[in-house]
């Protein structure tokens, strides 16, 4: 497990601060990871078309003594550029087409897997642990997914409405968002799941959600996300995948693994509330009974 921020947690800290010339450093950095752990200074400017000086800049600018440390990092990341969902449609189609690849199924369940594994070498369990422990302490829980997000977090107030009262989703069913980040306070905290292509709501939020002085989380799958310079945490886990949409199967095991962490800090008014909730469900036959 991780005791450090990965390259890509430290290149999103950063992001915005970055000449034009150093942003595209990292990004090549970001999306070519293995090439940067192996090959010399020397092959990764030709292969990225910038000067060796340019990588040793953004590696200062990122607070390393020196490229080699950054190459150090680099080893364990998890790096992605976003591809448009139709061009992803379209190598998809050319792969079926070509017959030459394994079974769908087998690609993408194993993708799904290393996204996972990643992850968990990727997070410090320790940094996670305080911002669970931060989210225990809110007063008030508000959790905002757009477009492809919107199940992961509507999942999350599910398992969070069980054990507490405090959390809700923003913008639900076309409700107002301006009304959610307005109640916000400094004793509050946001949680805002987010991919490329990025919806501008989410984004907003997070901005939003600083302003109002909440403590605001921010899951996303890559160190350019624009909401990242908004956050008291940021998440950037592996989303790669065969599939034309990027993988959430990293994302809900990262959104329960949060929820099971904050279960077990609950104490016992949230196996309390739960046993109501249970019995309520049987009193309102929501479950189905042989």
């Amino acid at each position: 497990m991780p005791d450090t921020p990965s390259i890509e947690d430290k290149i999103a800290a950063e992001y915005g601060a970055l000449s034009a010339k150093l942003r595209d450093a990292a990004d090549y950095v970001a999306a070519h990871p293995v090439d940067v752990a192996t090959r010399s200074l020397r092959s990764i400017s030709s292969s990225s078309g910038l000067a060796p000086a340019t990588f040793s800049r953004l590696a200062r600018a990122l607070g390393f003594d020196s490229y080699e440390e950054m190459r150090e990092l680099s080893r364990n990341a998890v790096g992605r550029r976003y591809v448009s969902f139709s061009e992803r449609v379209r190598r998809l189609q050319a792969e079926a087409e070509s017959g030459t690849q394994p079974p769908f199924l087998t690609r993408h369940a194993s993708a799904c897997a290393a996204n996972i594994e990643a992850m968990t070498r990727l997070i410090d369990p320790s940094r996670l642990e305080a911002v669970v422990d931060r989210l225990h302490r809110a007063e008030n829980v508000v959790l905002l997914g757009a477009l492809g997000s919107t199940g992961i977090v509507e999942y999350m107030a599910y398992m969070g409405n069980y054990f507490a009262a405090n959390w809700r989703l923003a913008g639900r069913m076309g409700a107002s968002l301006a009304t959610a980040m307005t109640d916000l306070t400094e004793r509050d905290a946001l949680v805002v799941l987010t991919k490329p292509p990025f919806a501008r709501r989410a984004i907003l939020a997070a901005e939003m959600g600083r302003e109002r002085g909440a403590y605001v989380v921010v899951i996303t799958d890559t160190h350019a996300c624009p909401a990242l310079k908004w956050v008291d945490a940021g998440f950037i886990l592996p989303s790669d995948s065969p599939q034309f949409f990027s993988s959430y199967a990293a994302s809900l095991v990262f959104a329960e693994s949060i929820m099971g962490m904050l279960a077990a800090r609950a104490g016992p008014d949230a196996k309390a509330r739960i046993e109501e909730v249970e019995a309520r469900n049987h009193g309102l036959e929501e479950f189905w009974s042989a």
